[in-house]
């Protein structure tokens, strides 16, 4: 009986963009983190796993933020798709290169891999969800 209340509080925040995001951005964390960790225990310098792993994550996030988080402002075609992916890819870089050089630091100051990527999946998170939502998917 418990579960009937929950779906209309469950609905909110579905609609909430951030919460979507967030959602979105834990699937491709989970892909990005388990193959930096995969890399690193490979023997990989730890800049060179972080930018591969961070690849991967654009690709699941692209596919989770355009078809679950912001759809509204997705649903282009033509021309516009085509910006819109280029716009996409540059907030992608801009977290990339935020990555890369927070992982590439802690690595050069003797930090843990492991939290050098967490500082830099936090700042990325912030700059790329500011990116995305106000350049990438504002609605037309």
């Amino acid at each position: 009986m418990m579960a009937m209340p929950l779906l209309p509080v469950a609905q909110r925040l579905m609609k909430a963009t951030f919460l979507r995001y967030i959602g979105a951005s834990a699937i491709a964390l989970a892909g990005d983190m388990g193959l930096f960790m995969l890399f690193v225990a490979a023997g990989w310098l730890p800049a060179a796993a972080a930018a591969t792993s961070y690849a991967a994550g654009i690709v699941i996030h692209w596919l989770t933020s355009s078809r679950l988080v912001f759809v509204e402002g997705a649903r282009t075609e033509g021309m516009k798709r085509v910006r819109q992916k280029g716009l996409f890819l540059g907030s992608a870089f801009v977290g990339l290169g935020l990555t890369v050089a927070i992982v590439w630091a802690g690595d050069m100051g003797g930090i843990d891999p492991m939290l050098s990527k967490l500082i830099a999946v936090g700042l990325s998170f912030v700059v790329t969800y500011i990116l995305r939502k106000t350049l990438v998917f504002a609605a037309a």
